[in-house]
Protein backbone atom coordinates (compact mmCIF):
# COMPACT_ATOMS: atom_id res chain seq x y z
CA UNK A 1 0.00 0.00 0.00
CA UNK A 2 2.62 2.34 0.54
CA UNK A 3 6.35 2.83 -0.84
CA UNK A 4 9.20 2.80 1.53
CA UNK A 5 7.48 0.11 3.82
CA UNK A 6 8.04 1.29 7.47
CA UNK A 7 7.89 4.79 6.90
CA UNK A 8 5.08 4.78 4.47
CA UNK A 9 2.76 2.56 6.84
CA UNK A 10 3.75 4.38 9.66
CA UNK A 11 1.95 7.85 8.07
CA UNK A 12 -0.91 5.80 6.70
CA UNK A 13 -3.76 7.98 8.29
CA UNK A 14 -0.95 9.48 10.72
CA UNK A 15 -0.05 12.23 8.93
CA UNK A 16 -2.90 13.33 7.53
CA UNK A 17 -4.64 13.29 10.23
CA UNK A 18 -2.71 13.54 13.39
CA UNK A 19 -3.79 9.75 14.34
CA UNK A 20 -1.18 10.14 16.82
CA UNK A 21 -3.21 12.25 19.11
CA UNK A 22 -6.45 10.12 18.48
CA UNK A 23 -5.05 6.97 19.15
CA UNK A 24 -4.24 8.56 22.86
CA UNK A 25 -7.75 9.83 22.87
CA UNK A 26 -8.66 6.32 22.00
CA UNK A 27 -6.84 4.95 24.69
CA UNK A 28 -8.18 7.28 27.36
CA UNK A 29 -11.53 6.77 26.30
CA UNK A 30 -13.46 5.01 28.77
CA UNK A 31 -15.85 3.64 27.04
CA UNK A 32 -18.61 4.69 29.24
CA UNK A 33 -22.32 3.18 28.83
CA UNK A 34 -24.36 5.62 30.41
CA UNK A 35 -26.47 7.09 27.77
CA UNK A 36 -25.73 10.93 29.03
CA UNK A 37 -22.03 10.12 28.69
CA UNK A 38 -22.30 8.81 25.23
CA UNK A 39 -21.52 10.94 21.99
CA UNK A 40 -24.19 9.78 18.93
CA UNK A 41 -23.89 10.01 15.00
CA UNK A 42 -27.55 11.05 15.31
CA UNK A 43 -28.34 14.20 13.60
CA UNK A 44 -32.29 15.66 13.01
CA UNK A 45 -33.75 16.86 9.91
CA UNK A 46 -36.31 19.80 11.81
CA UNK A 47 -39.63 19.30 10.08
CA UNK A 48 -42.92 17.62 11.18
CA UNK A 49 -42.50 14.38 11.41
CA UNK A 50 -39.02 14.80 12.48
CA UNK A 51 -36.29 12.41 9.58
CA UNK A 52 -33.38 11.52 10.73
CA UNK A 53 -29.29 11.04 9.60
CA UNK A 54 -27.22 8.38 11.19
CA UNK A 55 -24.07 7.67 10.66
CA UNK A 56 -22.87 3.98 10.80
CA UNK A 57 -19.16 1.90 10.01
CA UNK A 58 -18.79 -1.45 8.42
CA UNK A 59 -18.19 -3.42 11.19
CA UNK A 60 -20.00 -6.31 12.84
CA UNK A 61 -23.13 -5.00 14.49
CA UNK A 62 -22.22 -6.78 17.67
CA UNK A 63 -18.91 -4.79 18.41
CA UNK A 64 -20.99 -1.24 18.57
CA UNK A 65 -24.27 -1.77 19.24
CA UNK A 66 -23.95 -1.41 23.25
CA UNK A 67 -22.22 1.94 22.57
CA UNK A 68 -25.39 3.69 20.41
CA UNK A 69 -27.51 5.68 22.27
CA UNK A 70 -30.89 4.77 23.03
CA UNK A 71 -32.62 7.62 21.05
CA UNK A 72 -30.68 6.54 17.81
CA UNK A 73 -32.14 3.32 17.95
CA UNK A 74 -35.48 4.73 18.83
CA UNK A 75 -35.27 6.97 15.99
CA UNK A 76 -35.05 3.60 13.42
CA UNK A 77 -37.70 2.32 14.89
CA UNK A 78 -39.90 4.88 14.76
CA UNK A 79 -39.61 6.07 11.28
CA UNK A 80 -41.60 5.18 8.88
CA UNK A 81 -38.97 4.48 5.62
CA UNK A 82 -35.62 3.49 6.07
CA UNK A 83 -32.56 4.51 3.28
CA UNK A 84 -29.08 3.32 2.78
CA UNK A 85 -26.67 4.06 0.56
CA UNK A 86 -27.43 1.05 -2.11
CA UNK A 87 -30.42 -1.44 -2.07
CA UNK A 88 -29.77 -4.30 -0.19
CA UNK A 89 -32.90 -6.37 -1.21
CA UNK A 90 -32.41 -6.19 -5.00
CA UNK A 91 -30.79 -8.66 -6.86
CA UNK A 92 -30.15 -6.40 -9.52
CA UNK A 93 -27.08 -4.70 -6.99
CA UNK A 94 -25.38 -8.59 -7.05
CA UNK A 95 -25.36 -8.61 -10.39
CA UNK A 96 -24.75 -5.07 -11.37
CA UNK A 97 -21.59 -5.42 -8.76
CA UNK A 98 -21.09 -8.53 -9.99
CA UNK A 99 -20.58 -7.03 -13.61
CA UNK A 100 -18.58 -4.00 -12.72
CA UNK A 101 -15.66 -5.86 -10.91
CA UNK A 102 -14.55 -8.45 -13.85
CA UNK A 103 -12.04 -7.84 -16.52
CA UNK A 104 -13.76 -7.79 -19.98
CA UNK A 105 -14.70 -11.43 -21.41
CA UNK A 106 -11.73 -13.17 -22.41
CA UNK A 107 -9.24 -11.37 -20.37
CA UNK A 108 -7.72 -12.56 -17.19
CA UNK A 109 -5.71 -10.60 -14.46
CA UNK A 110 -2.79 -12.40 -15.67
CA UNK A 111 -2.44 -10.86 -19.38
CA UNK A 112 -3.06 -7.31 -18.14
CA UNK A 113 -0.55 -7.26 -14.97
CA UNK A 114 3.40 -7.04 -14.97
CA UNK A 115 4.79 -10.22 -14.16
CA UNK A 116 6.38 -9.22 -11.30
CA UNK A 117 3.76 -7.67 -9.72
CA UNK A 118 1.52 -11.12 -10.75
CA UNK A 119 4.12 -13.34 -9.48
CA UNK A 120 3.68 -11.30 -5.85
CA UNK A 121 0.22 -11.14 -5.97
CA UNK A 122 -0.55 -15.23 -6.58
CA UNK A 123 2.53 -15.79 -3.35
CA UNK A 124 0.85 -13.62 -1.21
CA UNK A 125 -2.69 -15.25 -1.78
CA UNK A 126 -0.59 -18.87 -1.33
CA UNK A 127 0.29 -17.49 2.04
CA UNK A 128 -3.01 -16.61 3.12
CA UNK A 129 -5.04 -19.35 1.73
CA UNK A 130 -2.32 -21.15 3.98
CA UNK A 131 -2.67 -19.41 7.31
CA UNK A 132 -6.66 -18.38 6.98
CA UNK A 133 -7.24 -21.96 9.56
CA UNK A 134 -5.08 -20.71 12.16
CA UNK A 135 -7.09 -17.20 11.57
CA UNK A 136 -10.91 -18.95 12.38
CA UNK A 137 -12.33 -18.22 15.37
CA UNK A 138 -14.05 -21.03 17.45
CA UNK A 139 -17.16 -19.51 16.93
CA UNK A 140 -17.03 -19.10 13.28
CA UNK A 141 -15.95 -22.71 13.18
CA UNK A 142 -19.32 -23.48 15.43
CA UNK A 143 -21.43 -21.62 12.56
CA UNK A 144 -20.41 -24.12 10.46
CA UNK A 145 -17.67 -21.71 8.48
CA UNK A 146 -14.40 -23.07 7.60
CA UNK A 147 -11.60 -21.30 6.16
CA UNK A 148 -11.33 -23.09 2.29
CA UNK A 149 -15.11 -21.83 2.37
CA UNK A 150 -14.45 -18.58 3.42
CA UNK A 151 -11.38 -18.29 1.03
CA UNK A 152 -12.83 -19.16 -2.15
CA UNK A 153 -16.22 -17.01 -1.09
CA UNK A 154 -13.45 -14.03 -1.17
CA UNK A 155 -11.27 -15.19 -3.69
CA UNK A 156 -12.30 -18.05 -5.73
CA UNK A 157 -12.64 -15.63 -8.91
CA UNK A 158 -9.30 -13.58 -8.35
CA UNK A 159 -8.08 -13.96 -11.48
CA UNK A 160 -10.88 -12.59 -13.30
CA UNK A 161 -10.96 -9.17 -11.54
CA UNK A 162 -10.00 -5.96 -12.84
CA UNK A 163 -6.65 -5.17 -10.56
CA UNK A 164 -8.15 -2.25 -8.52
CA UNK A 165 -10.85 -4.64 -7.03
CA UNK A 166 -8.26 -7.33 -6.62
CA UNK A 167 -6.19 -4.48 -4.44
CA UNK A 168 -9.05 -3.70 -2.25
CA UNK A 169 -9.81 -7.32 -1.50
CA UNK A 170 -5.99 -8.28 -0.90
CA UNK A 171 -6.27 -5.20 1.69
CA UNK A 172 -9.10 -6.82 3.04
CA UNK A 173 -7.88 -10.28 3.11
CA UNK A 174 -6.39 -10.08 6.70
CA UNK A 175 -6.21 -12.00 9.78
CA UNK A 176 -8.46 -9.18 11.64
CA UNK A 177 -11.14 -8.91 8.90
CA UNK A 178 -11.63 -12.95 8.44
CA UNK A 179 -12.15 -12.91 12.08
CA UNK A 180 -15.20 -10.86 11.52
CA UNK A 181 -16.92 -12.90 9.04
CA UNK A 182 -19.99 -14.08 10.39
CA UNK A 183 -21.73 -11.66 12.14
CA UNK A 184 -24.02 -8.48 9.78
CA UNK A 185 -22.10 -5.37 10.11
CA UNK A 186 -24.26 -2.48 11.32
CA UNK A 187 -25.35 -1.29 8.07
CA UNK A 188 -26.64 -4.80 7.48
CA UNK A 189 -27.96 -5.42 10.68
CA UNK A 190 -30.38 -2.20 9.72
CA UNK A 191 -31.07 -3.39 6.54
CA UNK A 192 -32.20 -6.68 7.61
CA UNK A 193 -34.34 -5.20 10.84
CA UNK A 194 -35.89 -2.43 8.77
CA UNK A 195 -37.03 -5.39 6.29
CA UNK A 196 -38.29 -7.51 8.99
CA UNK A 197 -40.08 -4.84 10.77
CA UNK A 198 -42.31 -4.23 7.49
CA UNK A 199 -40.49 -0.80 6.96
CA UNK A 200 -40.39 0.86 3.43
CA UNK A 201 -36.44 0.64 2.81
CA UNK A 202 -34.75 2.42 -0.26
CA UNK A 203 -31.70 3.71 -1.20
CA UNK A 204 -29.98 6.91 -2.59
CA UNK A 205 -27.34 5.41 -5.03
CA UNK A 206 -27.22 3.30 -7.93
CA UNK A 207 -24.45 0.59 -7.72
CA UNK A 208 -22.80 2.62 -10.86
CA UNK A 209 -22.71 5.16 -8.95
CA UNK A 210 -20.09 3.63 -6.49
CA UNK A 211 -18.78 1.28 -8.94
CA UNK A 212 -17.80 3.64 -12.05
CA UNK A 213 -15.59 5.51 -10.15
CA UNK A 214 -12.97 3.01 -8.69
CA UNK A 215 -13.06 1.95 -12.60
CA UNK A 216 -12.14 5.41 -13.67
CA UNK A 217 -8.13 5.20 -12.18
CA UNK A 218 -6.20 4.90 -15.18
CA UNK A 219 -3.68 2.03 -15.85
CA UNK A 220 -0.24 2.99 -13.92
CA UNK A 221 -2.20 4.61 -11.20
CA UNK A 222 -4.30 1.06 -10.65
CA UNK A 223 -0.46 -0.65 -10.51
CA UNK A 224 1.13 1.77 -8.38
CA UNK A 225 -1.67 1.29 -6.12
CA UNK A 226 -1.83 -2.68 -6.32
CA UNK A 227 1.94 -2.66 -5.61
CA UNK A 228 1.72 -0.24 -2.75
CA UNK A 229 -0.43 -2.75 -1.34
CA UNK A 230 1.35 -5.63 -2.00
CA UNK A 231 4.39 -3.92 -0.27
CA UNK A 232 2.74 -3.21 2.92
CA UNK A 233 1.57 -6.85 3.20
CA UNK A 234 4.92 -8.44 2.19
CA UNK A 235 6.24 -6.33 5.23
CA UNK A 236 3.55 -7.33 7.41
CA UNK A 237 4.10 -11.22 6.54
CA UNK A 238 7.94 -10.28 7.44
CA UNK A 239 7.22 -8.89 10.66
CA UNK A 240 9.22 -5.89 10.32
CA UNK A 241 6.57 -3.37 10.84
CA UNK A 242 3.59 -3.27 12.46
CA UNK A 243 -0.28 -1.78 11.32
CA UNK A 244 -0.50 1.59 13.69
CA UNK A 245 -4.46 1.53 12.63
CA UNK A 246 -6.57 -1.37 12.55
CA UNK A 247 -10.02 -1.85 12.48
CA UNK A 248 -9.92 -2.27 16.26
CA UNK A 249 -8.89 1.58 16.09
CA UNK A 250 -11.73 2.37 14.47
CA UNK A 251 -14.03 0.79 16.66
CA UNK A 252 -12.73 2.38 19.61
CA UNK A 253 -13.37 6.22 17.75
CA UNK A 254 -16.65 5.56 17.45
CA UNK A 255 -17.81 3.81 20.56
CA UNK A 256 -15.95 6.48 22.28
CA UNK A 257 -18.01 9.06 20.03
CA UNK A 258 -15.12 10.78 18.08
CA UNK A 259 -16.88 12.97 15.17
CA UNK A 260 -13.27 13.80 13.63
CA UNK A 261 -13.80 12.97 9.90
CA UNK A 262 -10.39 11.75 8.19
CA UNK A 263 -11.08 8.76 10.73
CA UNK A 264 -14.22 7.95 8.58
CA UNK A 265 -13.72 9.04 5.66
CA UNK A 266 -11.74 6.38 5.33
CA UNK A 267 -14.11 3.66 6.24
CA UNK A 268 -16.73 5.58 3.99
CA UNK A 269 -14.36 6.02 0.89
CA UNK A 270 -13.39 2.51 1.00
CA UNK A 271 -10.07 2.84 -0.17
CA UNK A 272 -6.20 3.37 1.50
CA UNK A 273 -4.68 6.16 1.01
CA UNK A 274 -1.12 6.40 -0.25
CA UNK A 275 -0.12 9.80 -0.21
CA UNK A 276 3.41 9.97 1.75
CA UNK A 277 6.03 12.57 2.04
CA UNK A 278 8.96 10.20 1.82
CA UNK A 279 7.27 8.98 -1.44
CA UNK A 280 10.09 9.75 -4.14
CA UNK A 281 8.65 12.99 -6.03
CA UNK A 282 7.64 10.96 -9.32
CA UNK A 283 5.24 8.87 -7.16
CA UNK A 284 4.28 11.46 -4.57
CA UNK A 285 2.55 12.96 -7.27
CA UNK A 286 0.51 9.60 -8.19
CA UNK A 287 -0.36 9.15 -4.60
CA UNK A 288 -1.68 12.82 -4.67
CA UNK A 289 -3.73 12.45 -7.16
CA UNK A 290 -5.12 8.91 -6.58
CA UNK A 291 -5.74 10.50 -3.15
CA UNK A 292 -7.60 13.51 -4.46
CA UNK A 293 -9.36 11.68 -7.31
CA UNK A 294 -11.09 9.29 -4.93
CA UNK A 295 -11.87 11.98 -2.44
CA UNK A 296 -13.59 14.23 -4.92
CA UNK A 297 -14.97 10.93 -6.52
CA UNK A 298 -16.22 9.12 -3.69
CA UNK A 299 -16.89 11.45 -0.82
CA UNK A 300 -17.66 15.32 -2.40
CA UNK A 301 -19.25 14.27 -5.36
CA UNK A 302 -21.24 11.19 -3.66
CA UNK A 303 -22.19 13.70 -0.72
CA UNK A 304 -23.86 16.15 -3.30
CA UNK A 305 -26.06 13.57 -5.12
CA UNK A 306 -27.15 11.79 -1.91
CA UNK A 307 -27.89 14.99 -0.19
CA UNK A 308 -30.06 16.43 -3.50
CA UNK A 309 -32.01 13.07 -3.51
CA UNK A 310 -32.56 13.20 0.05
CA UNK A 311 -34.28 16.36 -0.41
CA UNK A 312 -36.02 15.29 -3.16
CA UNK A 313 -37.32 12.47 -0.98
CA UNK A 314 -38.54 14.27 1.72
CA UNK A 315 -40.56 16.46 -0.50
CA UNK A 316 -41.97 14.21 -2.04
CA UNK A 317 -43.42 12.48 1.02
CA UNK A 318 -43.55 15.28 3.52
CA UNK A 319 -45.42 13.39 5.82
CA UNK A 320 -43.45 10.70 6.48
CA UNK A 321 -40.30 10.39 8.77
CA UNK A 322 -37.68 8.95 7.17
CA UNK A 323 -34.18 7.80 8.82
CA UNK A 324 -31.24 7.72 7.09
CA UNK A 325 -28.42 5.46 7.50
CA UNK A 326 -24.78 6.24 5.19
CA UNK A 327 -21.33 5.48 6.23
CA UNK A 328 -20.46 8.40 9.20
CA UNK A 329 -17.66 9.92 6.88
CA UNK A 330 -20.62 11.44 4.74
CA UNK A 331 -21.91 13.50 7.85
CA UNK A 332 -18.14 14.75 8.98
CA UNK A 333 -15.69 17.44 7.51
CA UNK A 334 -16.21 19.29 4.70
CA UNK A 335 -18.76 19.02 2.07
CA UNK A 336 -21.31 16.86 3.74
CA UNK A 337 -24.59 15.81 2.76
CA UNK A 338 -25.80 17.82 5.92
CA UNK A 339 -23.97 20.55 4.50
CA UNK A 340 -26.06 19.80 1.35
CA UNK A 341 -29.54 19.62 3.18
CA UNK A 342 -28.42 23.13 5.15
CA UNK A 343 -27.99 24.91 1.90
CA UNK A 344 -31.42 23.72 0.21
CA UNK A 345 -32.73 25.55 3.29
CA UNK A 346 -33.31 22.86 5.74
CA UNK A 347 -32.26 22.74 9.46
CA UNK A 348 -29.95 19.83 10.58
CA UNK A 349 -28.68 19.70 13.85
CA UNK A 350 -26.63 17.35 15.62
CA UNK A 351 -28.48 15.55 18.45
CA UNK A 352 -26.55 14.19 21.92
CA UNK A 353 -27.49 10.89 23.11
CA UNK A 354 -29.56 12.57 26.37
CA UNK A 355 -31.95 14.31 24.33
CA UNK A 356 -35.83 12.97 23.57
CA UNK A 357 -36.67 13.03 19.99
CA UNK A 358 -38.89 15.86 19.13
CA UNK A 359 -42.74 14.05 18.57
CA UNK A 360 -44.73 15.02 15.44
CA UNK A 361 -47.73 17.66 15.76
CA UNK A 362 -49.28 17.96 12.79
CA UNK A 363 -52.79 16.00 12.55
CA UNK A 364 -51.47 13.66 9.55
CA UNK A 365 -47.73 13.13 11.18
CA UNK A 366 -49.97 11.54 13.70
CA UNK A 367 -51.96 9.16 11.99
CA UNK A 368 -49.17 7.76 10.12
CA UNK A 369 -47.50 7.16 13.62
CA UNK A 370 -50.73 4.94 14.31
CA UNK A 371 -49.52 2.96 11.84
CA UNK A 372 -46.82 1.26 14.11
CA UNK A 373 -48.23 2.09 17.90
CA UNK A 374 -45.74 0.09 19.51
CA UNK A 375 -42.05 0.15 19.39
CA UNK A 376 -40.78 -3.59 17.67
CA UNK A 377 -37.78 -4.64 19.87
CA UNK A 378 -34.79 -5.61 17.48
CA UNK A 379 -34.11 -9.61 16.71
CA UNK A 380 -31.12 -10.12 18.10
CA UNK A 381 -32.57 -8.10 22.20
CA UNK A 382 -35.78 -10.76 22.04
CA UNK A 383 -35.11 -13.82 23.99
CA UNK A 384 -33.90 -17.14 22.82
CA UNK A 385 -32.93 -14.91 19.68
CA UNK A 386 -29.36 -13.65 20.34
CA UNK A 387 -26.73 -12.84 17.24
CA UNK A 388 -25.46 -16.40 17.52
CA UNK A 389 -29.32 -17.41 16.28
CA UNK A 390 -27.75 -18.46 12.76
CA UNK A 391 -29.23 -21.68 10.69
CA UNK A 392 -27.62 -22.59 7.11
CA UNK A 393 -30.00 -20.50 5.23
CA UNK A 394 -29.30 -17.04 6.29
CA UNK A 395 -25.54 -18.01 6.58
CA UNK A 396 -24.51 -16.67 2.78
CA UNK A 397 -25.95 -13.15 3.30
CA UNK A 398 -23.69 -12.75 6.47
CA UNK A 399 -20.61 -14.04 5.43
CA UNK A 400 -20.06 -13.36 1.64
CA UNK A 401 -17.84 -10.49 0.92
CA UNK A 402 -18.59 -8.09 -1.94
CA UNK A 403 -15.00 -9.28 -3.59
CA UNK A 404 -17.12 -12.79 -3.49
CA UNK A 405 -20.04 -11.67 -5.92
CA UNK A 406 -20.11 -14.67 -8.42
CA UNK A 407 -20.67 -17.04 -5.32
CA UNK A 408 -23.01 -14.40 -4.26
CA UNK A 409 -24.87 -14.76 -7.40
CA UNK A 410 -25.20 -19.17 -6.97
CA UNK A 411 -26.41 -18.63 -3.38
CA UNK A 412 -28.82 -16.08 -4.70
CA UNK A 413 -29.95 -18.94 -7.68
CA UNK A 414 -30.30 -21.18 -4.80
CA UNK A 415 -32.38 -19.07 -3.03
CA UNK A 416 -34.62 -18.37 -5.71
CA UNK A 417 -34.81 -21.78 -6.36
CA UNK A 418 -35.73 -22.75 -3.15
CA UNK A 419 -38.37 -20.33 -3.05
CA UNK A 420 -39.82 -21.67 -6.13
CA UNK A 421 -39.85 -25.10 -4.32
CA UNK A 422 -41.82 -23.25 -1.93
CA UNK A 423 -44.09 -21.21 -3.26
CA UNK A 424 -47.09 -22.72 -1.16
CA UNK A 425 -45.64 -20.79 1.32
CA UNK A 426 -47.37 -17.52 1.67
CA UNK A 427 -44.76 -15.27 2.89
CA UNK A 428 -40.98 -15.55 3.30
CA UNK A 429 -38.50 -12.85 4.00
CA UNK A 430 -35.71 -11.46 1.49
CA UNK A 431 -32.63 -12.56 1.90
CA UNK A 432 -29.63 -9.90 2.09
CA UNK A 433 -25.93 -10.15 0.80
CA UNK A 434 -23.16 -7.87 2.29
CA UNK A 435 -22.65 -5.40 -0.79
CA UNK A 436 -20.21 -3.19 0.60
CA UNK A 437 -15.91 -3.71 0.47
CA UNK A 438 -14.66 -3.20 3.93
CA UNK A 439 -11.59 -1.50 3.08
CA UNK A 440 -9.65 -0.03 6.67
CA UNK A 441 -6.39 1.56 5.77
CA UNK A 442 -4.14 -0.52 7.00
Amino acid sequence: MRGAVAALIQSCLILLARADQWLKDSENCELNRKQSELNSFLWTIKRDPPSYFYGTIHVPYTRVWDYIPENSKQAFQESNIVYFELDLTDPYTISALTSCQLLPQGENLQDVLPRDIYRRLKRHLEYVKLMMPSWMTPDQRGKGLYADYLFNAIAGNWERKRPVWVMLMVNSLTEADIKTRGVPVLDLYLAQEAERMRKRTGAVEKVEEQCHPLNGLNFSQVIFALNQTLLQQESLRAGSVQVPYTTEDLIRHYNCGDLNSVIFNRDTSQVPNFNNVTLPPSEQVTAQEIDSYFRQELIYKRNERMGKRVKALLEEHPDRSFFFAFGAGHFLGNNTVIDVLRRQGYEVEHTPAEQPLKRPTSPESEDHRKEFPALEPFLHELPHRGHDHLDEEHLPHLLFPPDSLELLEKAERKMLKKKRRNKQKKQRHRHFNDLWVRIEDR
